[in-house]
């Protein structure tokens, strides 16, 4: 499935983080919280200001980007969960080896 967001939305897919501790303890899922951290899947065009002109935006599909616990909207589809975001409620942009080092968690 494809998704296009409009305006200035972002889809975002939540990395999962490590369900253990370092000492061996599994977290059941009812206890862990959702991670603050995700993937860029798809970008809309950007945000229109009052003169009609478009701002374009600065993520970009497959960054590793940062938000807010509570931020955005978590929809399901085909079995799976997406947030959708406003650019704006994006921290900042994951770069360099802490990129890779969260895709491997």
């Amino acid at each position: 499935m494809h998704i296009r967001p409009l305006h200035d939305r972002i889809i975002v897919k939540r990395v999962e983080k490590a369900r253990q501790t370092a000492s061996g303890i599994v977290i059941p899922d009812t206890a862990a919280e959702k991670p603050e951290q995700g993937e860029v899947l798809a970008v809309g065009p950007g945000k229109r200001l009052n003169d009609g002109s478009l701002v374009a935006p600065q993520v970009k599909v497959g960054d590793q980007v940062l938000f807010g616990k509570y931020g955005g909207q978590t929809v399901k589809l085909d079995e799976q969960e997406y947030l959708v975001l406003r650019e704006e409620d994006v921290f900042g942009v994951i770069e360099g080896s802490s990129a890779t080092q969260l895709k491997a968690a």
